[in-house]
């Protein structure tokens, strides 16, 4: 299996989505983990799902 480009760590108070290859912070700053996010940016990559995946992350809320 490869390694992954995008996933998720826990910095203070939520997530943050890891480019590995950029080795930069993606997107913005989410309180509960993005796995359906993160299994788009990984497969697919379509970019109407990832734009609909961002507006649910974001309304999220614990």
């Amino acid at each position: 299996m490869s390694r992954r480009r995008y996933v998720a760590r826990g910095v203070p108070g939520g997530y943050r989505v890891w480019d590995n290859r950029g080795r930069r912070f993606w997107g913005d700053f989410y309180e509960l983990c993005p796995d359906e996010l993160l299994a788009e940016l990984n497969g697919r990559k379509d970019p109407a799902r990832i734009s609909e995946l961002l507006k649910r992350c974001r309304a999220r809320k614990r």
